[in-house]
């Protein structure tokens, strides 16, 4: 992997050229979700990176992409704001999302699609809003939202930051965890070795970023404010679920997509998956994979998505 100073905080990222000759051609970039790390999108990538370079990166504070040793604090009315290098360090989809730009940026990527998983499916929406002269389109998979039901966000919410809060690494030798994430959120068992990946980043996550991500991704105003920018995107936005996902239900990813310019216009824009929870891109690789390659190259070639994926 390759190492990049964003915004004070040093990102780890991947990139991969593309086989191909094209260099027309936008550069997918994908972003992981909560608690994870760039490492769930190989199996994609290595089914794209044919016809598609690719970008997959660790969020600040997830993965490889730690944050400083040493923070710089300083009184913000109630709150102690964390900084490094003299630049906030915050953990809202906003800041994220400048984070992606800053990427994009100096890695001097001038035509993208982004493909978000659960969180970094919201995070890709919020780039693809502000990087509109970059970002061609999205893909989000396994998200949605845009409701706000008050009493569960904050169970959600309470007992998201209590897990975080209580992440002993001897978990980590305790024979049978890895098993246990292995089966956690999906339709059918992964591969242990994902039990062990997912168990690593779990603990592993920094907690500032775990609980800051967390809590400030699911406040009332995050959440309503999500359909808003889905609404005024001009870029194709797409959305593939998991029948029997339980942690983003397929009804709030229809919800969030119906305020897209292509629900609106009649056009599908939500693809679901049966024998698929949470993690898709896992669970169901090759069909994930060419939903992707079918929506960006209808829309490369302008003609109906509808046309390929018959």
């Amino acid at each position: 992997m390759n190492q990049i100073n964003i915004r004070g905080v040093d990102h780890f990222y991947q990139f991969i050229e593309s086989e191909s000759a094209e260099s027309s051609k936008p550069v997918l970039v994908f972003i992981h979700g909560w608690l994870l790390s760039y490492q769930y999108w190989i199996p994609l990538i290595n089914q794209l990176k044919g016809e598609y370079s690719c970008l997959a990166y660790d969020l600040k504070g997830f993965g490889s992409s730690r944050l400083p040793s040493s923070f710089m604090t300083q009184n913000n009315g109630d709150n102690n704001q964390l900084f490094s290098e003299n630049i906030p360090l915050c953990f809202n989809l906003h800041s994220y999302a400048q984070d992606l730009k800053e990427l994009l940026t100096k890695l001097k990527i001038h035509k993208a699609w982004l493909i978000g998983h659960s969180l970094g499916g919201s995070i890709a929406l919020w780039g693809a809003d502000i990087c509109n002269d970059i970002v061609q389109g999205v893909i989000c998979i396994n998200a949605g939202g845009g409701i706000y039901l008050k009493e569960e966000f904050e169970r959600f919410r309470k007992a998201g930051e209590n897990l975080v809060k209580f992440r002993p690494q001897w978990f980590l030798k305790i024979p049978f965890f890895d098993f246990i994430f292995a089966r956690m959120m999906v339709k059918k068992p992964l591969e242990i070795t994902w039990g062990k990946q997912r168990l690593k980043d779990f603990l592993f996550a920094d907690e500032k970023a775990a609980i800051g991500s967390l809590l400030e991704s699911t406040t009332e105003d995050e959440v309503h404010y999500l359909p808003q920018i889905v609404a005024r995107l001009s870029q194709p936005v797409y959305f593939i679920a998991g029948k029997q996902d339980q942690i983003m239900e397929t009804q709030y990813v229809k919800h969030l997509a119906s305020f897209h310019c292509l629900f609106q216009d009649h056009q599908r824009n939500v693809y679901e998956i049966d024998q698929c929870g949470h993690f898709a891109m896992l669970e169901q690789t090759e069909l994930v994979s060419k939903y992707t390659f079918s929506l960006i190259q209808a829309n490369q070639n302008n003609i109906s998505p509808n046309k390929m994926l018959r």
